[in-house]
């Protein structure tokens, strides 16, 4: 990986972390599990984020977010299970009329570049390359 790859990958993950950070409040985030919404949460996203296989099912969420008139952004991982249960999640948030985000989700798959496939290891991810940058620049230092 080079010094170019490593300061585009940490602004491009940087900008779609301040976009789920400053979202506007009617979005929902639709994640796996407690961890993904951990994950999220030690990076400053915060405000709704709704766990979809620990609450009434995909198609009880949705029902849900339609009957509150909110939109959806969906974070599933980005391994072959998530990509089923996203394409299980559009279908019921279609459904139900639920405007969705899916684009975000595609957007950290390629900002990863499979070192990793899922929300939880985002804040590890996002602090590897905090560091990557800080020593390809030199304002950091080399570990032992």
């Amino acid at each position: 990986m080079t010094t170019w790859d490593v300061e585009d990958r940490l602004k491009a993950l940087s900008e779609i972390l301040e976009e789920l950070a400053s979202r506007d409040e009617d979005q929902v985030i639709l994640v796996e599990g407690a961890k993904d919404k951990g994950g999220l949460k030690l990076l400053g996203v915060e405000g709704e984020v709704v766990m979809v296989q620990t609450r009434d099912g995909i198609f009880g969420v949705a029902e849900q977010l339609a009957k509150e008139r909110k939109r959806a952004i969906i974070l599933t991982d980005w391994d072959r299970k998530g990509g089923q249960l996203c394409r299980l999640l559009k279908n019921a948030l279609s459904a139900n009329s639920v405007p969705y985000d899916d684009q975000t989700r595609t957007r950290l798959a390629k900002v990863s570049k499979g070192e990793i496939k899922d929300v939880e290891s985002l804040p590890s991810y996002f602090s590897r390359l905090v560091s990557q940058a800080r020593i390809a620049d030199g304002s950091g230092f080399l570990p032992r």
